[in-house]
């Protein structure tokens, strides 16, 4: 991956509207964050909004040149966010708490370097916290479309551990999505429409949020892995 990279997809703005899904899984992500703090692929900010508290020093990392002009504007606005233009090998930055991938690994071709550096860049007891798409299975256009290499599943995460960090939690959420996700791999486009992703986000998420923890968070479209540092 080179230093910079336009993003391909076109989903930031669309998925911006799903605002029970935010929700939901910021309150699963958000009580694990310590600063100071690494957003690899903040995007346009919109994930920085959801977690960032004044507590913690907060780094946004982000390669696509139109989204870090957005997130260098808007965290001049902050005295403890700050954005940075690049890719993780690039960034000289180091001893964070935490570094947190929200719906970014799977856009990264080497995974197993990508977390491995990300390991090199945490003190001792700090956290990678991974938000993906789950299950290869349901891979479809749309995850084609805007650059996915892939949907994981546990082991797959497990595999690509750092030697020198263990698996510390990771669970599903979201298992009514299932049905979306399913249903997603016979759309030709592939893309959602402002209707679907209403439709999902106000009546499948909020049954989700009830059935979820019923399950034992063994269900989902989406896979959060939190990984320590030994």
């Amino acid at each position: 991956m080179s230093k910079t990279q336009d993003y391909i997809g076109s989903e930031l703005e669309l998925f911006s509207h799903a605002k029970r899904w935010k929700q939901y899984w910021a309150s699963k992500v958000q009580p694990l964050i310590k600063g100071p703090v690494l957003e690899v692929g903040a995007g346009i900010g919109s994930n920085t909004k959801l977690l960032h508290t004044e507590d913690n020093l907060w780094h946004q990392l982000e390669p696509d040149t139109n989204f870090y002009q957005q997130l260098k504007h808007d965290s001049q606005q902050s005295n403890h966010c700050e954005a940075f233009h690049g890719v993780l090998k690039n960034h000289g930055k180091t001893n964070y708490q935490t570094i947190i991938y929200i719906d970014v690994l799977e856009h990264i071709e080497h995974d197993r370097e990508e977390l491995n550096i990300a390991a090199g860049k945490l003190k001792t007891g700090g956290k990678v916290i991974v938000l993906s798409p789950a299950h290869q299975s349901l891979m479809s256009n749309f995850d084609r479309n805007i650059g996915h290499f892939r949907r994981y599943n546990k082991k797959m995460l497990q595999d690509i551990c750092p030697t020198n960090m263990t698996v510390e939690r990771q669970y599903y959420l979201d298992s009514v999505g299932l049905l979306a996700s399913f249903a997603a791999r016979f759309v030709k486009s592939g893309n959602p429409t402002l209707k679907q992703i209403l439709l999902w986000d106000r009546l499948m998420v909020p049954v989700s949020r009830f059935i979820d923890p019923l399950l034992f968070f063994l269900l989902g479209k989406t896979i959060i892995t939190v990984y320590e540092k030994k």
